[in-house]
């Protein structure tokens, strides 16, 4: 079985593995299509913070059911196209007993803390499989990271009308500007890339767009009528953008922390205390979350293909991976097919 392991900052080699075997509780699935994370991107250059090495990547995963557990009774089949809940969690500690399994204590998520999907066939507990549900092996690779964006709008309770302002146009930041606007929100999107801002509004239909090298203040002031935003959300992962978007907060409003970085985040107490702010994290996402995104890829309202800017052959990553760290490849979805 041909795997592909990121052996140390800036480095990939192909291995070969066993296949896996087929343990009580678990599925055996044949990787069919894998998206390309900013997470994969910051472990390969270094910068991911919960990553240690050697480590296979992959957790944005679509495959084929080749093998369940017989002694389960399962509404899964063989031959049927999956995507994979990535996050590994203990089912006991407080955030588990809470219906957070998404912040577990002890998680395991596939490409971070454990080996992940860049393999042929992988073992998955069947618990964490999603149906399909009719969805191509390209869209149901794409359900992981707009989930984990759908989740941030659900800790934001996005309000119609109110203006949120998504700092990052990433996949991520981009996926939480068009569920923010599917949520009746008028959204604003800041990024450094004008050919990122360029795909939010030609694309994703997002009605504005403010280069964050500007005056994004001045600019805010305006579009909202002199209020700021009520919802500020970060996508970047970047320690100065996460530290300065207190300052584009409306009194009384949410900031929440989709990005991570590994410093710390530190803005003016007055500056946070005079808003009555809220502060909180957002962190992957759950079923509800999955399900809620797979059926509006099949509603017609989302559209994963749009994303995809770059596909590539598996035994081609190796030489490719590193020129989608480069801004001017504009990368915003790469597709890795198996």
């Amino acid at each position: 079985m041909k795997t592909l392991i990121c052996t140390t900052p800036g480095n990939f080699e192909y291995g070969l593995q066993a296949m896996p075997a087929l343990q009580a509780g678990q599925a055996i699935i044949r990787i069919r299509k894998i998206g390309v994370c900013g997470t994969d991107l910051h472990a390969f250059e270094g910068t991911q913070p919960y990553f240690n090495y050697p480590r296979i990547l992959g957790h944005e995963l679509a495959g084929e059911i080749v093998a369940l557990d017989a002694a389960d009774s399962s509404t899964f089949r063989a031959g049927e196209l999956v995507t994979v809940i990535p996050y590994e969690n203990c089912g006991v500690c407080i955030a588990c007993r809470n219906g957070k399994p998404n912040c577990c204590e002890q998680i395991a998520v596939l490409g971070v803390h454990k080996d992940g999907g860049m393999v042929e066939f992988l073992s998955v507990p069947e618990r964490l499989l999603v149906h399909g549900n009719g969805l191509s092996a390209e869209q149901l690779a794409l359900v992981e990271p707009l989930s984990v964006s759908a989740h941030g709008i659900r800790r934001a309770g996005v309000q119609p009308g109110e203006f949120v302002m998504v700092m990052g146009a990433g996949p991520i930041g981009l996926a939480a500007m068009e569920l923010a606007r599917i949520a009746g929100a008028n959204v604003i999107a800041t990024d450094i890339q004008d050919k990122r801002l360029q795909f939010a509004r030609e694309t994703l239909g997002i009605p504005f767009t403010i280069n964050a090298a500007t005056d994004v203040a001045g600019r805010l002031r305006g579009i909202t009528g002199g209020d700021m935003p009520t919802v500020v959300i970060d996508a970047t992962g970047n320690q100065k953008a996460i530290n300065n978007g207190i300052y584009f907060l409306a009194h009384g409003g949410r900031y929440v922390l989709i990005g991570l970085q590994k410093d710390l985040l530190q803005f003016p107490h007055p500056e946070f205390h005079k808003r009555e702010s809220t502060l909180m994290s957002s962190r992957n996402a759950t079923r509800e979350d999955f399900e809620q995104v797979i059926r509006y890829i099949r509603e017609g309202k989302v559209q994963p293909e749009k994303y995809i800017t770059h596909r590539v052959k598996f035994g081609e990553v190796k030489h490719t991976f590193p020129s989608w760290l480069d801004p001017r490849n504009e990368v915003i979805k790469a597709i890795i097919d198996i």
